[in-house]
């Protein structure tokens, strides 16, 4: 496996604005009104208006501590998460990380959870389900698709590149898999600048299956020049914490791994 750090530094201006209206005969009438929209609902569930109120305040408290800290990087979403306190934060063209409620701390990388007889990755599913919906908005004119023998029972993502030897065996082991009812999605992630041609050049292919195999198996392929979608699928990469290629992704967007075999990959893809 090989691996590839990336800083991203995205200036941007975020502004938020809260509208709030009410109108009333009287102090009485206000105040139920204010009751009613400041209180849950009989339900038990969150109110709308008050989880999107808290949101917005905690998008400008986050984009506030960023700006202090010379960070400039827009924030586009916020979940909580299971443990108090700590929030899931999603960057513009950047991976998410986690952050403190006052805004003042944040942390990169995995928090885990213990108990119930087995260690969880918190952020799992936060991120699984971004992914997915990243997934989804995607092309299949802009991939690298080869579609699983009979019907398809599943559906995977593959972020690759052609100078990959890892790449290389799974892309050998590709009958195999489609044997088993999977169609795999490949999406371009050159490792570093230097593979950038080569991936372009594939991706600018009429014939880009025959073009990645060429390059797998070490071959010269004629430099092609397109308008295309390398970057953008690298940066798509980036921001749900590619750093290494392949790396396998299911269709709701969860992470399987990197190199798997046939066997393992069907393994995972029925849990």
């Amino acid at each position: 496996m090989f691996f590839r750090y990336t800083k991203i530094a995205v200036a941007c201006t975020l502004t938020l604005t809260a509208l709030l209206s009410g109108c009333s005969k009287d102090k009485a009438n206000e105040q139920k009104s204010d009751t009613f929209t400041a209180t849950t609902p009989a339900t038990g569930e969150a109110s709308p208006i008050l989880e999107r109120n808290e949101k917005q305040r905690l998008i400008t408290t986050f984009q506030e501590q960023f700006k202090k800290s010379n960070i400039n990087i827009k924030i586009t979403d916020i979940k909580k998460t299971e443990v108090p306190n700590i929030y899931w934060v999603n960057l513009e063209g950047a991976p998410s990380i986690y952050a403190t409620a006052d805004g003042k701390y944040v942390i990169q990388g995995d928090i885990l959870g213990l108990g119930d007889g087995k260690i969880h990755n918190i952020g799992e599913d936060l991120q699984a389900v971004e992914n997915k919906k990243l997934f989804a908005a995607l092309d299949n004119k802009d991939l690298i698709v080869y579609p699983a023998q009979g019907k398809t029972q599943h559906v995977v993502y593959v972020f690759t590149d052609a100078s990959c030897p890892y790449c290389h065996k799974l892309h050998e082991s590709l009958p195999e898999i489609s044997a088993k009812g999977i169609e795999v999605r490949y999406i371009a992630w050159p490792r570093g600048e230097q593979f950038y041609p080569n991936m372009q050049s594939i991706w600018c292919s009429k014939d880009r299956k025959a073009a990645f195999a060429a390059v797998a198996k070490g071959e010269n392929i004629t430099a092609e020049e397109c308008k295309n979608p390398v970057k953008e699928q690298y940066m798509l990469g980036v921001k749900i914490g590619v750093n290494g290629t392949p790396a396998i992704y299911s269709q709701d967007g969860h992470y399987l791994g990197g190199y798997l075999t046939a066997d393992d990959l069907a393994k995972r893809l029925s849990k």
